[in-house]
């Protein structure tokens, strides 16, 4: 009986755990458990008695504070380092979103159901259907690499359409679209130009617009806005230099506060001395927006007892005296980029961003606008680039045969064709969630993992259709249809935070902070001034934690040995969606237990073990992107073709976060915490497997065929039906032979077999006929679909280079 007693102590205990119960119900009811269960088996009072002691001591303060709570906070205080304002000011920056249900180890799907992908107003389907496909058609890349430069009637289309002004509101003049528009209109035209998307999103995202609309004073606002918004003013930004790109702290640019003339009178003013490099749009900027580090020796801006004000932002017309701009760097796409100087400028002190009461407010300014860059611009082109290579590679697969077959029937192409369909579906699926999360605020986590991750998939992805399309695609010239999207990857990857940094620093170093239910408050009474009040709330705090904790080891144990399968689910959960729900509640407690003892053992040394950060990072980033793909999947009519899609894209992604999950267990210093983690995370072994062969081929054949999937991401991007144009080439041709049925396919196979005489090809398709291979009136499209098949198979050549 004594046995069957404990079993039953221990399932309450479990309940109490897994449902975080309050200390003080949880201390009742185990007390009282244990108690009612001495009449089952008098040896339970050896449970009962040490229950009783330590539910006294924790429920007591007096108890519980002097011998535990402050010797933790003692020990933590020594092991935890200083936090500095730049840091500080990073983790303070921004808002959290569904990224911190996934980080606390409890998705709350309730929350999820809620959640609506966002959908585009009237005025933006528009401006998409109209200014954006007109833009379109009066861009050609080639031509724009030739030049070196978008055309003037390109310029000038740009700035009377407002593209410069999507974020600025209507009474500025603007467009004040949504992020999910913006995203769709820079999509749009980065599947035609990513020069001229790369020369659209600058004004839209980190800049002087947003800047202003956040922080400008009215005045600010009245002077720059509307000519931000008609494009009159092309601005730019000054943030990185020769030694400070990623680390903004380390800006050497100067601006000391002293008096000054400016238009005839003394004023209080900066003097600036900077030197900026990789700035987009500063050869040809009217405005400048410019951060700098602050100095007020003598005490001007009326702070006695501060001089060193730390990071600031400014705005200046580009031609203001001192100013050196114009010259151009060659970042291997033509869009204009280049270096900015400043010597002994002098500027109006209310020229600072949102005038001088944002002194030294610069670096959470930078950070809470970095939203748009890494969330809107550079996943909308990475996304563009996911879905061309999409429907260009499966088009090119299927016109292009070697050994008497379609190569993309190969299976060694369709190792690559399957994940370029699987990326495609992933990066449209991160997108939407994406910006219906900015929605809501300026998720600084989130928006990281969406540039990092969208620029690898969009990596991998023009890498593979590199691959197939083989020599077709290194050849230079006005057929190629994917040099282009090859030439800006490195821009992808380096900008707006390079991915190394934001793998190995952003995403769980931010996301550690912001997401954490109780860490960041622990951490700011570690550093409070006022020992005893900080005690009191640090005491609140920790035991929370603890019960957080013990909550997620429960919950990962039961989900582990159960396969997660009572693991709850969202409410209009499908029979395809709901064990893929069930897999991300058992991961994300794995995910939420392994972060914890990471951040209990190591501390604050944690942000220099860089490689065991950047796998908890990946976890965390795979389980949003597998909440987007099931959000994404649900959110139109299911067909049989987007379940492949979807499926592929959940097995490869649930496996990337186990196979980061162990490979940080493998490389965790403290063993036994490693190993515990391990057989709590997955006792009977690995339990997500990568898409099986049969799944590649699958996949592989479908990115060749017109599938519902297939037309859904074509609506995302510009294709021509110009079969002169490099893309409407191969995207003609392929509707072609989709026209021909079957006519094609068999007439290459009779004639592989050797089955067909004749010298011409009109010769044998008439033997065809005769054979009864093909109907008469086969011959006349076959021919014409053969003259289209092998004008798209060339390349250029050129007179002389």
């Amino acid at each position: 009986m004594f046995l069957l007693s404990l079993v039953i102590f221990i399932a309450l205990l479990a309940v109490v755990f897994y449902y975080q119960v309050p200390l003080l119900i949880s201390s009742v009811v185990l007390v009282a458990g244990s108690f009612a269960l001495t009449f089952v088996s008098a040896w339970m009072w050896l449970v009962l008695l040490p229950t009783l002691a330590l539910a006294v001591f924790l429920n007591v303060p007096a108890l519980r504070r002097p011998v535990l709570i402050k010797p933790v906070y003692k020990l933590l205080q020594k092991a935890m380092p200083p936090m500095s304002v730049t840091e500080r000011e990073a983790m303070e920056a921004g808002t959290t979103w569904w990224e911190k249900d996934l980080f606390s180890g409890k998705p709350d799907w309730k929350k999820f159901v809620d959640i609506e992908l966002p959908q585009l107003s009237e005025k933006e389907q528009s401006f998409l259907d109209n200014e954006v496909n007109e833009l379109c058609t009066r861009i050609d890349e080639w031509q724009i690499f030739e030049d070196q430069d978008l055309s003037p009637e390109a310029w000038d289309y740009l700035k009377k359409q407002g593209f410069f002004g999507l974020i600025i509101p209507e009474e500025f003049g603007g467009r004040d679209f949504s992020p999910y528009a913006q995203s769709r209109i820079m999509s749009k035209i980065a599947s035609r130009s990513v020069t001229a998307a790369v020369t659209a999103m600058v004004p839209n995202s980190l800049g002087p617009g947003e800047l202003l609309m956040k922080y400008g004073t009215d005045e600010q606002k009245q002077r720059w806005l509307p000519g931000l918004a008609d494009g009159t003013e092309i601005p730019c930004f000054g943030l990185t230099g020769p030694e400070a790109g990623s680390d903004a702290g380390s800006i050497p640019d100067i601006g000391v506060v002293c008096k000054g003339e400016f238009e005839g009178q003394e004023v209080i003013g900066l003097r600036l001395n900077f030197s900026k490099r990789w700035i987009t749009l500063a050869p040809i900027a009217t405005v400048v927006g410019l951060a700098f580090k602050l100095k007020d020796p003598e005490h001007l801006l009326g702070d006695a007892s501060k001089s060193d004000y730390g990071i600031t932002c400014a705005l200046l017309p580009a031609d203001h005296p001192g100013i050196e701009i114009g010259q151009r760097h060659n970042p291997g796409s033509p869009f204009m980029n280049g270096p900015i100087k400043g010597e002994d400028v002098f500027i109006p002190v209310d020229w600072i961003i949102g005038g001088p009461a944002q002194a030294g407010k610069g670096w959470r300014m930078l950070i809470e606008c970095l939203g748009a860059g890494r969330g809107v611009s550079l996943p909308a082109l990475s996304t563009a680039s996911g879905e061309m290579s999409y429907l260009t590679v499966g088009a090119y697969a299927r016109i292009r045969r070697q050994f008497n077959m379609e190569v993309g029937k190969f299976e060694g192409v369709q190792e690559a064709t399957a994940e370029v369909a699987a990326n495609g579906y992933i990066l449209e699926a991160m997108r939407q969630l994406v910006t219906r999360g900015l929605d809501s605020g300026a998720p600084s986590v989130m928006t990281a993992m969406a540039k990092y991750h969208a620029t690898e998939l969009m990596r991998t992805s023009v890498n593979h259709a590199m691959d197939v399309v083989s020599g077709r695609a290194i050849q230079l010239g006005p057929r190629n249809f994917t040099a282009f999207a090859y030439r800006a990857l490195p821009v992808a990857i380096t900008v707006e935070g390079a991915n190394i940094l934001t793998r190995s620093l952003m995403i769980f170093g931010q996301g550690a902070m912001r997401c954490h239910p109780y860490l960041f408050d622990e951490v700011q009474t570690l550093q409070a001034d006022d020992e005893d009040a900080a005690l009191e709330v640090f005491d609140e705090l920790f035991m929370k934690h603890i019960g957080h904790v013990l909550s997620n080891v429960t919950r990962l144990k039961l989900f582990s040995f159960t396969g997660s399968r009572f693991s709850p689910t969202p409410v209009n959960a499908d029979d395809f969606s709901r064990r893929w729900y069930q897999h991300i509640n058992h991961m994300s407690a794995a995910f939420a237990v392994a972060a914890d003892v990471a951040l209990g053992v190591l501390g604050g040394d944690l942000k220099r073990r860089e490689l065991l950060s950047a796998r908890l990072g990946d976890v965390h980033s795979q389980l949003f992107i597998a909440c987007s793909i099931l959000k994404f999947h649900g959110a139109h009519p299911r067909t049989e073709d987007e379940d492949v899609h979807a499926t592929f894209a959940l097995e490869q992604t649930l496996y990337k976060a186990q196979e980061a999950l162990l490979a940080f267990y493998r490389n965790f210093p403290l063993r036994p915490a490693a190993w515990a983690c391990l057989a709590a995370s997955f006792p009977f072994g690995r339990k997500y497997k990568a898409p099986s062969d049969d799944a590649v081929r699958r996949l592989g054949g479908l990115i060749m065929e017109n599938s519902t999937v297939r037309q859904q991401l074509a609506g995302y991007v510009y294709v021509s039906d110009d079969p002169t144009d490099s893309v409407g080439r191969v995207e003609t041709t392929y509707h072609m032979l989709l026209a021909l049925g079957d006519s094609w396919h068999n007439f290459s196979r009779a004639q592989a077999k050797g089955e067909l005489t004749g010298d011409t090809l009109e010769a044998r398709l008439h033997d065809a006929v005769a054979r009864g291979v093909i109907n008469e009136s086969d011959v006349t499209p076959l021919m014409e679909y053969d003259a289209r098949r092998y004008d798209c198979l060339l390349t250029d050549n050129f007179d002389k280079l």
